[in-house]
This record gives structure tokens, sequence and C-alpha cells, in this order.
């Protein structure tokens, strides 16, 4: 395991969040305008925008780090340090929407899950893995798990 270390870093700021956000908030106010929707209702809805105006202005840092001791990641004030002598494998699982969750599954049988705003590409992330000599284990499509 003498593999260069690997790190991945990511900001809950983006420029897809804002575009997203400012084209609902573009189609609720065309939908007042144009269709003469109802104010309370477009407000409401509105409302579901609200955690994405939060990650905005948060800007919440998530990442991983992997070298040949362990692997580490972190999301928000959350941060988990795992040694490789503790997991017995990390299970990558493909879901219905082609998301790809990895969970780090200890030898004792406990899993713990890697948020997923922390976690890397999958390609890049499974290649990484079988460099430290970490195996890995690939499930598509689960529903549960």
């Amino acid at each position: 395991m003498a593999a260069e270390p690997f790190t991945y870093h990511r900001q809950g700021r983006s420029r897809i969040t804002l575009c997203s956000l400012l084209a609902v908030w573009a189609a609720l106010l065309l939908a007042i305008i144009a269709v003469d929707a109802a104010p309370w209702l477009m407000a409401i809805i509105a409302l579901f925008t609200l955690p994405a105006v939060w990650e905005l202005l948060t800007n919440p840092a998530a990442g991983l780090r992997m070298d040949a001791r362990g692997i580490t990641w972190f999301s928000g004030k959350r941060e988990v340090d795992v040694s490789w002598n503790e997991v017995d494998h990390i299970r990558l699982d493909t879901r219905l929407d082609f998301s790809v969750r990895a969970t780090a599954v200890l030898r004792g049988g406990r899993k713990l899950r890697l948020p997923y705003e922390a976690t890397p590409p999958h390609q890049a992330f499974e290649a990484a893995l079988q460099d430290l000599g970490v195996r890995t284990e690939r499930h598509h499509f689960s529903l549960v798990g």
C-alpha cells in the first residue's frame, strides 16, 4: 500500500444550484404574471427551494482523503476517520438514478455510509481504492441496503 494519497473536496455553493434556483423562481414568477397563478400557492412551492438557498448561503464543504493508513471523510461539521485495518471492503451501490453510494463495511459487519456529498466520482474513487489494495464490491440498482 505505497500508493499516493487520494483527496476529493467540494463546496456546497455551485453554479448549478444558483442557476436552478433562479430558474425555479423565474418559473414561479412567470406563473403568477402570465397564468395568474395564486401567489400564496407559488409561495408555498417556493418554500421547497429553501434548502438550496441555505446551501448557497452557508457553503458547506465536504471531502475525502485516503492514504496507506486509512480513509477520512467529512461533511459540514461531521468527520469520520477509519483505519484500513478496520475495513473489510468498500461497497459501491449504483442507485436507480445512476448515483453511486459508498459504504465502508467494517470487519465486524458494521456499515459506515459515506455522505453522498463527500463521495468522489465513482470511477476515480474505485481506481484509487484498488491502487491502495482495498477490496471493493459493486452492486447495481439496489433499492435497499
